[in-house]
């Protein structure tokens, strides 16, 4: 006899892998961490565009948890797309898990949607999806496919700047605040950066921004807490590895009790 699992009326929180892994590689790496968050619900997602294992992955996993995805372009050789195209496909891959997870049928969720949590593209995504949440808010402008949810509270594990408009129909593109980059672009090269985190721009719910102080990418970690988050929404935790989530268990301790605090305070427990 199977056992319920006893986590279906949990608040539940979406997770969105980094670029060249997927859904499964960053359940593993998010084990520990989850561990420590028992009172949640995570549903995990695959990025929507095929492509090669990033090196940390294969040095890893090799070939055993193919194959990998991603989000949006982060290199040059990555294959142009349309923004709306682009957009369209994130937000359909978080819908579609969302659906998954909420289906009687299979067993699903049953609890409320309240947060996100990625890493390194994936947290770049959860912010966007975030910031677009609160940015719609008070506007009467139509919310895009999957945006009917209003996440609380994102958990960025080394997420760079800067934020991203998803808009897969081109209705918010005249909207669109300076300094917020488009979803056909290669983000690395992102030049047109705010003074500040005041404006339309940045996001005004709360964040958990998670860095590794031997980060190559931390000078753009922190541009996305300074400039794109709105005066007391951010808290940081810094860690003494690389590019990598949190292993050490001080350092997971750490990002399940900001977690918690951030959680509660958002009014979810």
């Amino acid at each position: 006899m199977m056992t319920a699992d006893p986590t279906l009326g949990y608040p539940r929180i979406l997770c969105l892998h980094g670029g060249g892994t997927n859904a499964a590689i960053f359940r593993l790496q998010c084990r520990s961490l989850m561990a420590k968050l028992s009172q949640f619900r995570f549903v995990f997602v695959d990025a929507p565009v095929p492509c090669p294992p990033h090196p940390a992955i294969s040095a890893v996993y090799g070939d055993a948890h193919g194959p990998c995805y991603r989000w949006l372009r982060y290199e040059d050789e990555h294959e142009e797309v349309d923004a709306q195209e682009a957009s369209r496909a994130v937000l359909k891959q978080c819908r579609d898990a969302m659906d998954n997870d909420d289906d009687d049928a299979a067993g699903g969720g049953t609890g409320e949607w309240v947060g996100l949590l990625g890493f390194s593209q994936g947290a770049k995504m959860a912010a966007s999806i975030l910031w677009l949440g609160g940015w719609l808010d008070p506007r009467p402008l139509p919310r895009p496919m999957g945006m009917d949810v209003r996440f609380r509270f994102a958990v960025l594990l080394a997420a760079s700047a800067p934020i991203v408009l998803l808009d897969p129909t081109g209705a918010l593109k005249s909207e669109l605040p300076r300094h917020v980059d488009t979803a056909d672009t290669v983000s690395m090269r992102f030049g047109d950066w705010p003074r500040s985190g005041q404006g339309d721009h940045a996001m005004g719910l709360p964040t958990l921004h998670v860095h590794g102080l031997q980060d190559a990418l931390l000078p753009k970690q922190r541009k996305l807490v300074e400039l794109y988050c709105k005066p007391g929404t951010a808290r940081v935790v810094e860690w003494g590895g690389g590019h990598r989530l949190p292993f050490k268990p001080a350092d997971v301790q750490t990002v399940a009790d900001k977690t918690m605090e951030m959680a509660r305070e958002a009014g979810v427990l």
